[in-house]
């Protein structure tokens, strides 16, 4: 009977050491990347922006704008996520870190392009994109002192094919 329980004893003893061992080796990996210098750094904290896009004149929604969002270092532009918004001119995106700087850009057919920097502080920010109309447009090449002239003609009038007078006529 002696040697049935010391067969038994051994038994537990050789499971016991296996089950250490085999522990251990799932253990090690672990203590060797901390002991390598290879510690996990969690990822930063991320705010979510809520953008609304609507019209400056009467408030409506302008569904399908481009709203592209560029995150800064510094003076440096980190790459471009752009989405759509919904039929209620809405977006969300939640993977700008805290504490950086993104650049808000609006593109929609027919309304003015819109772009501003906001600083990212809290963990929530809500912006509303007033979209304007184009205006007029101008530029400082015309006659030399700021002022453009005007070589539009207005829609529904058409121009004579009158050569210009520094353009001679072929002879």
């Amino acid at each position: 009977m002696s040697a049935l329980l010391c067969r038994k004893v051994s038994n537990v003893v050789l499971w016991l050491a296996i089950v250490t061992l085999v522990s251990a080796g799932f253990a090690s990996p672990a203590l060797a990347d901390q002991h390598n210098g290879r510690k996990y750094t969690p990822p930063p904290a991320t705010a979510t922006i809520k953008v609304t896009v609507v019209r400056s004149t009467n408030g409506k929604a302008i569904p399908n704008a481009a709203v592209v969002f560029h995150p800064m270092k510094g003076d440096r532009d980190e790459g471009a996520l752009e989405l759509k918004s919904d039929e209620d001119g809405k977006v969300t995106i939640d993977v700008i870190p805290i504490g950086d700087t993104v650049r808000l850009q609006v593109i929609a057919d027919g309304w003015q392009t819109y772009g501003e920097d906001y600083k990212v502080e809290t963990d929530s920010k809500e912006i509303l994109v007033k979209m304007k109309r184009p205006g007029a447009q101008y530029s400082f090449y015309g006659d030399g002192h700021g002022t453009a002239t005007n070589t539009t003609t207005p829609k529904g009038q058409s121009t004579s094919a009158k050569p210009s007078p520094q353009t001679p006529l072929p002879q």
